[in-house]
């Protein structure tokens, strides 16, 4: 089998880059292992509820991107209010952290020695015995101070990734957190402020949930003439050189041998590195090897009750508890929900393939989850949850500890020899990229492949907080939203 383009991976990325081929002329072919499209922006099914994996909004900077989805999607968007908060120890704190509700329940007493914990950073910043902050934990404490990390960041984010803070590189903080100081904070709480940075207040979301886009996004692709296969497993990649000739799929029982001319993967770049036909010179395996994943699994509970809590999602900050974050869909859309009368959860669990959580069987681990969402005190009763299945979600997030950088350098100083070789995504290119990210990648790739010359690695690179805004350019970001639904 022959083709001009050939694509690993039927996430984000890897139908972007097919959708923007098809609408040039050229038709690729998508292979994707699973058996239904979307990666971890995918949505499962069970029994009528449907679920994602996290939670995806549908927000972005980048208007190509924008305008992808209202291509995709046209009017099968609905604007969700976003209301997201934190647990901790009993108590529920807006999210981003509002000054009067944190010292209302952190009292008075903590909340002196937050104020003087986070001078203190400051005083040492001011006179410059603060270097350059190399861990999340010297990031944070440099924003916030120390009391305030160990309050609201150690704990969830040691839960999320399963290693301390100190070995998590600051790049994860900077890309993830929103970087409003806490004077700052102070100042606009007190006196208010016209150019006050904050966080968007509604985002677009598919109506049936994020896997719809690329439910959609597949079937264009088809019905455009290229071909997307599905339940379709990589086993070798042959090389000549400094180019890919071919790739080999398993699919079932069949193996196929597929040319092409050009290749994009957004498979894990470590899976890559391994399928290559010779493998790579021994230092690049070697990196490939440095570089690790945080696992992830999501139990979703179905709840006999009408409604539960507000929030789309729920942080859960105390170390008590194993669950990391929950999801309410029903929040998310309506439609989600098969039966108005009750309520779908995601109790969602970060973890590794292999530790204790993830060998749990799925009676174990739905019994977990319910007994951990009736002690949350989030209106469950006992008996309240009926029914309940469990994800497993492989690779779901790169981790960026301590050697992470020098290991990534040497696997992109190798790939960047291939003339026929891209890739793109968060797993393609061990980068925690958002879903828009990971679809730029994608479209500047195939730009690249018709002639132009982008650097795909510099996508992503800012240190701007992606859903910061100040209040004017969240006032012009609506205005353009408003123009591509009526262009489209």
């Amino acid at each position: 089998m022959r083709y001009h383009v050939a694509i690993i991976g039927a996430g984000p990325a890897g139908l972007t880059a097919g959708y923007e081929l098809v609408k040039r002329g050229v038709l690729p072919i998508v292979l994707e292992k699973a058996n239904l499209v979307g990666g971890i922006s995918r949505t499962e099914t069970y029994k009528g509820y449907r679920f994602d994996i996290g939670g995806h909004r549908f927000f972005t900077k980048v208007p190509q991107v924008q305008q992808f989805w209202y291509e995709i999607l046209q009017d099968e968007f609905i604007q969700v209010p976003r209301l997201s908060r934190i647990y901790y120890q009993g108590k529920f704190y807006s999210y981003p952290l509002s000054l009067f509700n944190a010292l209302s329940n952190l009292g008075a007493v903590n909340s002196v020695l937050i104020l003087l914990s986070y001078l203190k950073a400051k005083i040492r910043d001011k006179l410059n015995l603060t270097p350059e902050p190399e861990t999340f934990e010297d990031w944070v404490i440099g924003c916030f101070g120390e009391r305030l990390y160990r309050i609201f960041f150690k704990t969830y984010t040691e839960k999320v990734w399963g290693i301390p803070c100190n070995k998590i590189q600051a790049d994860w903080a900077a890309q993830r957190i929103q970087g409003m100081s806490l004077k700052r904070a102070v100042l606009n709480a007190v006196f208010g402020s016209q150019n006050a940075k904050s966080l968007i207040k509604e985002f677009d979301y598919p109506v049936l949930g994020p896997g719809m886009m690329w439910e959609r996004c597949k079937e264009l692709i088809e019905q455009q003439g290229g071909t997307v296969q599905l339940d379709t497993s990589i086993t070798r990649i042959e090389r000549q050189g400094n180019r890919i000739k071919s790739i080999t799929a398993q699919q079932g029982d069949q193996t196929t041998q597929i040319f092409a001319d050009h290749f994009i993967s957004s498979m894990p770049i470590t899976a890559l590195l391994n399928c290559l036909d010779p493998l790579p010179p021994p230092e690049v395996l070697q990196a490939a090897r440095g570089l690790k994943y945080r696992d992830f699994l999501i139990v979703a509970l179905v709840v006999k009750r009408e409604h539960l809590f507000p929030d789309n999602w729920i942080y859960i900050h105390s170390p008590e508890f194993k669950v990391g974050r929950i999801q309410n869909f029903k929040n998310w859309s309506m439609a989600m929900v098969p039966d108005p009368s009750k309520t779908c959860l995601g109790m969602e669990y970060f973890c590794s393939e292999g530790d204790e959580l993830w060998q749990k069987s799925d009676a174990e681990l739905i019994e977990i989850a319910t007994q951990e969402a009736i002690s949350l005190k989030l209106g469950i009763q006992p008996g309240d949850v009926e029914d309940g299945v469990v994800i497993r979600q492989h690779k779901a997030y790169p981790v960026y500890d301590g050697e992470y950088r020098q290991h990534l350098q040497v696997i992109q100083d190798y790939l960047s020899t291939f003339e026929n070789l891209q890739t793109v995504g968060r797993n393609g290119m061990h980068r925690y990229n958002n879903q828009d990210h990971s679809m730029l990648t994608a479209m500047l790739a195939v730009q690249n492949i018709l002639g132009e010359k982008h650097d795909l690695w510099a996508v992503n690179t800012e240190r701007s907080y992606h859903e910061e805004f100040t209040k004017e350019q969240w006032t012009t970001a609506k205005q353009q939203l408003a123009e591509s639904q009526v262009a489209v």
